[in-house]
């Protein structure tokens, strides 16, 4: 074991913060350049960072997204799947730029899904700590708005950083035999994993420090399954030029 796995395995998701906190700027640059060392397909780092640093903005995408804790973190990024600058590219060799395909929604989606997890990792290796936040697909277009974001660019999530007050233990994953298959798909153990895993996260959440409950894995797990969730992102996927065709 190294300093690297302890702290990818000591991940926790951060929503409270020590107020009036700041991250060196020096800090912050670091921790970006570490990002964009993730692996992206083709090279194409179709991914941009958008740093919201005026207030009125952070308060009115914590107000947009319903996660009121950005406004207590120390830095708060907007992470977006990027194909405008692919599209300089291409203009800078008069090439006609063919982006519309699912294939390659799919590459933009994962290239920023790889440089926030490495932003996270190398954050967390500092000491800091943060939350991903999905809730940025909450409000879209007022989100994009805000931030001016053109077409052919698409806010994912945003991230929070900064001083973790919380004490929280880190929440039990589902054992490594449950997504790890030898040679084929092997369905047949998930009756017995499944029991196993929500006996286990019942417990967890039954002894944690902060919000006790009484829940399992797959009862939330079905309730959020059980309808459609943010229909509006066809519409918005489509408006930037984006498709899931």
């Amino acid at each position: 074991m190294n300093e690297t796995i302890e702290t990818m395995l000591n991940h926790k998701s951060i929503r409270k913060f020590e107020k009036g906190h700041t991250i060196p700027e020096a800090t912050i640059t670091a921790i970006l350049e570490a990002g964009q060392s993730a692996a992206t397909s083709h090279f194409i780092q179709a991914y941009s960072i958008i740093r919201v640093k005026d207030r009125s903005k952070v308060e009115g995408i914590a107000e947009l997204s319903q996660n009121l804790h950005i406004k207590d973190a120390a830095a708060f990024f907007v992470f977006c799947a990027d194909m405008k600058r692919l599209e300089y590219a291409s203009r800078k060799h008069h090439v006609a730029f063919d982006y519309d395909s699912l294939e390659n929604t799919i590459a933009t989606i994962v290239d920023v899904a790889l440089v926030a997890q490495n932003v996270m990792t190398a954050a967390e290796s500092l000491g800091y700590g943060g939350c991903y936040i999905g809730g940025v697909r909450n409000a879209p277009f007022e989100i994009s708005e805000k931030l001016e974001l053109p077409d052919k660019v698409l806010p994912i999530f945003g991230l929070t950083l900064g001083e973790p007050v919380e004490g929280q233990e880190v929440k039990p994953r589902l054992p490594l035999s449950a997504i790890v298959h030898e040679d084929r798909y092997d369905e047949t153990k998930y009756d017995n994993l499944l029991q196993q895993y929500d006996e286990v996260l019942n417990e967890y959440y039954a002894t944690r420090t902060n919000n006790k409950k009484d829940a399992t894995w797959t009862k939330p797990i079905a309730s959020f399954f059980s309808a459609k969730k943010r229909v509006h992102m066809r519409d918005f996927f489509e408006k930037k030029g984006f498709t899931l065709k």
